[in-house]
């Protein structure tokens, strides 16, 4: 089914005005007293089963609400088609975003007609009148009652991957396979962290050295992920797992997205590109090519033209002049990966090795 088409491009023409990136809560008010950026935590955190509290499993009751520019949304959206989920939990495309909050598309959801209006925030609101802070991408909405499920992004893609485990499509992946878990979740703590935050808190810290920490983290990281990856096809070895979604996420944007943030800061010789690693790379390519990236993914990352001919409003962290053309980011994406042959443990030098490993637990 085609994901690229005519009515995203007019839900993205009615979408707000948006608001300048210094007036974003993330930018004057998630900061510490030494001006790096805390994240806001996730006020809704339901999860699905048949215990107290929770959301029976229903295929086409819920609708995941995001944005595609997202890579929190983006990466359920990736889950979602890994696993064949896509129809059992459709997708509600946000527009864009202003001091209102999020506005929900008009085409492809009936949450508009059924509970009288296009802001997440309402929703929120109608789920807990205590709601305090922003309403984010992705939410999940019950489309019964109005409800939110969940907004919590770091914990979504284990509840597609565990709780609708009966109605993945035959041959699909195991990505949070049970020997692996304690490993997967550790290690996603870190890639949040470090990498897919690691970001947010060099471009959105209101001290300077505070978003040098996290650029020289960030960059430490990316060596070891580098390192671990030259023997591995993927994070975990042979198979993909949770965590090469999340790693994903970040890298598929960051040289037309993020990166051009992190040069306003610190000038274009000073920040790393992915093609300064070429494991990563070749990785981030090799998941590219297996359909980590669908058209709608492609066309929000700038890679892809809408139906009109027209790319997406890239808008974000700074000029993007001086980047390659789509067509050839897109050819670069494309080139074969050349890691058919790599599998490789599970197992690394961390995180985990020691300490208070047997502690950690999400449920």
């Amino acid at each position: 089914m085609a994901t690229l088409t005519a009515e995203l491009e007019a839900d993205l023409k009615r979408k707000p005005h948006p608001t300048p990136p210094a007036s974003f809560p993330e930018t004057n008010v998630e900061q510490t007293e030494d001006g790096a950026f805390r994240r806001q935590r996730n006020w809704f955190t339901a999860h699905f089963g048949v215990g107290p509290g929770e959301f029976p499993v229903e295929p086409g009751r819920y609708v995941l609400a995001g944005n595609t520019g997202c890579g929190w949304n983006r990466r359920q959206q990736i889950v979602l088609r890994l696993l064949g989920l896509t129809e059992a939990v459709p997708f509600a495309l946000l527009t864009g975003r202003d001091e209102e909050g999020w506005q929900i598309a008009e085409h492809g959801n009936s949450l508009r007609r059924d509970f009288g209006t296009d802001r997440l925030n309402d929703f929120y609101r109608r789920t807990d009148p205590n709601f305090q802070g922003r309403g984010t991408s992705p939410t999940v909405i019950d489309t019964k009652s109005g409800l939110v499920v969940s907004n919590n992004y770091h914990l979504l893609s284990y509840e597609w991957e565990t709780a609708w485990a009966s109605y993945h499509k035959p041959g699909a992946p195991e990505l949070y396979p049970v020997p692996l878990r304690q490993e997967i979740d550790l290690l996603n703590q870190q890639i949040f962290d470090d990498i897919n935050n690691g970001t947010y808190k060099q471009i959105f810290a209101t001290n300077l050295e505070a978003a040098r920490a996290a650029k020289h983290v960030f960059e430490g990281r990316l060596f070891d992920y580098d390192f671990r990856l030259a023997s591995r096809r993927y994070l975990f070895g042979p198979g993909i797992t949770d965590s090469d979604v999340r790693l994903f996420q970040t890298l598929s944007s960051y040289d037309r997205g993020y990166r051009v943030g992190i040069v306003k800061l610190f000038g274009e010789e000073d920040t790393v590109k992915l093609a300064d690693f070429p494991n990563l790379w070749n990785y981030a390519r090799d998941l590219f090519q297996q359909g980590f990236a669908d058209e709608r993914e492609q066309y929000f990352l700038g890679l892809l033209p809408g139906p009109s001919g027209q790319y997406a409003d890239q808008g974000g962290f700074g000029d993007k002049s001086n980047l390659p053309s789509p067509a050839e980011a897109l050819k670069a994406w494309q080139e074969p990966a050349g890691r058919d042959h790599l599998t490789g443990t599970p197992f690394y030098s961390g995180p985990g090795g020691g300490g208070s490993y047997e502690r950690w637990t999400f449920r």
